[in-house]
């Protein structure tokens, strides 16, 4: 029987997922599943990386067992002799703040860090960052699992794709190792892991999944998670070149400008309804990010709007499809202002916030101190690892200079920044602490005094 070695190594090759010399940042958890992943990496059993980096991001939603899993992590890492990055960030809030369940929140934080993190690494290694690969723990187990949740809650067959080997710089070499053999191989090495008691809480769909539904389907046929793994890569081919298809169609059929698509209504009517839906979906998508979360029924009114001369309908993320004419064209509506996505800013480093300029992180003398809005000093003693993003409800500082708190949105009233410009004002966090709204106010529990070993001075270049 191949071991998991064998296993991941054959799935890592036979599907390219590690250029040779790519700079690799894997995603730990610290569970059964990253463990491995780590374990694998270190010895190099998937292949040569160029550069390994660890990260780790606590949600802050566990308490004190999410900081015992980032010791682990970190304690994990050193003894292996790789680097590791923690990164604490408040993802419950960010979820309230976004409208977002815990779930996709986290994954979208977690994602836009390790991409961060590689355009890094990829950039120090000085190879194009499409070399790079960020590598997650994902197993047989969990694509079985997330094909039966869509299947029950309703999915296309992009959806019932599932978990993909790879998307873009995204590669799961654990794929066709289950999560037993994973846990058993690590019980043969001696290696610890940790638990998440979350995952055995059935009021969540995949736990459920995991303990009532998987059992009894197994008892029907023994190998189900073989049978479904199959059916999925079937699945997943099918997909993708429909997936293909419909980008050739939508780059055809449709205009593209900045801040809107306009699709030919009478081109897109040649197309057959399910090729006219993946044509939608596949070009809103490439224009405008946010139009990833649009549900089939929005799409399925786009597709119904290509024969309605006087069609119009406003959609999530602020974005508004009507037709012109010979056009049905979709625009951003302009309601919604624009924000600061959670972005990390190491030390020394600098971020890239798109519509909201940039930050740079440098190291200073603690007595070359600068006081202007656009640029602090701050005491880094102990910071790595800052993270930049928006103001969110509730926010609270001590202002430089002052006693007590006060609300970041009180400050920024007080600075006389537009209401539409607030959300595009940085706003620089150590994990649940801010420390300096930029261009406002930095907080009074990061000044440098007699005792700073290391200072920090943050520069807001405003786009």
């Amino acid at each position: 029987m191949p071991s998991v070695r064998d296993i991941a190594r054959a799935t890592t090759q036979s599907r390219s997922l590690l250029p040779a010399g790519a700079p690799v940042i894997a995603m730990v958890s610290g569970g059964a599943d990253s463990v491995a992943l780590l374990r694998l990496l270190a010895a190099g059993d998937l292949g040569e990386v160029g550069s390994l980096s660890i990260l780790h991001v606590n949600h802050m939603l566990r308490g004190a067992d999410a900081d015992t899993d980032a010791t682990f992590v970190t304690d994990l890492c050193a003894h292996l002799g790789v680097a590791c990055s923690v990164v604490r960030f408040d993802v419950a809030a960010y979820a309230r703040e976004h409208s977002l369940n815990l779930e996709d929140a986290g994954r979208r934080v977690r994602y836009r860090f390790a991409e961060e993190a590689l355009d890094a690494a990829c950039s120090a290694a000085r190879v194009h960052r499409e070399v790079g690969r960020i590598m997650t723990a994902h197993n047989r187990d969990d694509r079985v699992e997330t094909f039966l949740m869509r299947a029950i809650t309703g999915a296309g067959a992009g959806g019932l794709s599932s978990i993909p080997y790879q998307r873009d710089r995204i590669v799961r070499p654990l794929l066709d190792c289950d999560r037993a053999a994973l846990r058993e191989w690590l019980g043969e090495l001696g290696q610890e892991w940790r638990e998440d008691e979350t995952n055995t809480d059935t009021t969540r769909l995949r736990a459920l999944v995991r303990a009532e539904i998987i059992p009894v389907a197994e008892r029907i046929n023994p190998a189900v998670r073989t049978a479904l793994s199959r059916a999925v890569d079937l699945l997943a081919d099918d997909d993708a070149l429909l997936s293909r298809m419909a980008h050739e169609f939508g780059r055809t059929f449709a205009d593209t400008a900045e801040g809107r698509i306009a699709f030919d209504r009478e081109l897109m009517g040649t197309l057959e309804r399910a090729m006219a839906r993946r044509t939608v979906r596949s070009a809103l998508i490439a224009q405008f990010p946010e139009a990833s979360r649009l549900e089939t029924s929005h799409v399925e009114a786009i597709v119904d709007g290509l024969s309605d001369d006087i069609f119009a309908r406003d959609l999530p993320g602020s974005l508004r499809a009507e037709t012109e004419y010979d056009k049905l064209v979709v625009s951003r509506s302009g309601d919604e202002p624009l924000s600061v996505a959670p972005s990390l800013l190491r030390i020394p480093g600098t971020v890239d916030l798109g519509s909201a300029g940039r930050i740079v992180a440098e190291i200073v003398a603690p007595q070359d101190i600068v006081g202007t809005p656009d640029s602090v000093t701050i005491a880094a003693d102990s910071i790595e690892t800052l993270v930049v993003d928006s103001v969110r409800t509730g926010d609270r500082m001590q202002p430089f200079g002052m006693r007590g708190s006060r609300k970041l949105s009180d400050l920024l009233i007080d600075a006389k920044v537009p209401r539409r410009e607030r959300l595009l004002t940085p706003v620089v966090r150590d994990a649940e602490r801010i420390v300096w709204l930029a261009g406002v106010r930095m907080s009074e529990e990061y000044r440098v005094t007699g005792t700073t070993t290391r200072a920090v001075r943050l520069t807001w270049e405003r786009a």
